[in-house]
């Protein structure tokens, strides 16, 4: 496993960490300032400053995309099936001109909620039908601009409203379906804080093998947890072996960054240089 106690050469940080101290251009400013060498901008962060200069502002801080969130929310109803396809098509054209290394997908919960406005519906075996359906459309775009997709699992507290696709083993089920050939096309976004419950979990990271073994997000789990969304803890403060499952994913060949994805009302609280002094403090320390 590689050591991180020297430096943050591998450290990512994934931008809603921040998303309420900056717009996204003071973030890759203040990431630039640290010596954090790669970001994930979500598209909401982007649009808000534009992304010419969402772009420029990257090519001049010399840094790298370990991502781009995000694609997917697939799920909607049959009159919004245009809508989905074409947002998805935009993410592609939008992760090509940043220079992204992949696009994370969320899934989408029930369409009522993956979709606002989509005729409400509880048949989540037909939703997972969607997504699949989707990800092959969304696939065939991506694979014209040289895009993998990481299909992100969410914790299953997110089944209706987020991701239907709440387990590795079933995000890799549909790796399995649409590239058996294991192209490189499509894979996973594995985030710690979904999946570390799992007690299929390294049995499915060693299945996932380097190839679909796309990004890697930490945070950490805290117990009490107030607010599913926006309660995550910084690298060390919760329940989460955080190193046990790096171990794993590296075991599998996976080199790329740790990217450092927390939502959370306490630390959108404090200054954006705290923020990420401590980022970095514990990507050495606990990561």
């Amino acid at each position: 496993m590689r050591d991180f106690s020297a430096d943050h050469r591998w450290l990512s940080l994934n931008t809603a960490t921040v998303r309420k101290q900056g717009d996204l251009v003071a973030i890759i400013e203040a990431c630039a300032c640290h010596g954090i060498r790669a970001i994930d901008p979500w598209r909401d962060q982007v649009a808000n400053v534009g992304l010419e200069r969402a772009v420029r502002a990257v090519r001049d801080a010399g840094l790298e995309l370990s991502g781009y969130c995000r694609g997917g929310m697939f799920t909607s109803d049959a009159a919004r099936r245009g809508e989905v396809r074409d947002d998805n098509r935009r993410a592609v054209d939008e992760a090509e001109a940043l220079g992204a290394s992949c696009i994370v997908l969320v899934a989408g919960g029930l369409p009522q909620y993956s979709r606002p406005g989509s005729a409400a519906s509880k048949d989540i075996a037909t939703a997972r039908a969607q997504v699949d359906h989707a990800i092959a459309e969304m696939l065939e775009y991506a694979r014209e601009a040289k895009l993998p997709l990481a299909i992100e699992p969410l914790h299953p507290a997110y089944a209706a409203d987020r991701a239907c696709i709440n387990t590795t083993r079933q995000a890799l089920d549909i790796c399995d379906r649409l590239d058996p050939g294991r192209t490189g096309a499509l894979g996973v976004a594995l985030d710690v804080y979904h999946i570390w419950w799992d007690p299929e979990l390294v049995a499915q990271i060693a299945r996932a093998g380097r190839d679909r073994l796309l990004a890697f997000h930490v945070c950490d789990w805290l117990v009490p947890t107030k607010d599913i969304l926006n309660d995550r803890g910084m690298m060390g403060d919760g329940v989460i072996d955080i190193r046990s499952v790096r171990a794993a994913v590296e075991a599998q060949g996976f080199d790329g960054y740790s990217e450092i994805e927390i939502f959370s009302n306490d630390w959108w609280a404090r200054s954006m240089d705290e923020v990420l002094r401590t980022c970095i403090e514990r990507h050495r320390t606990v990561v």
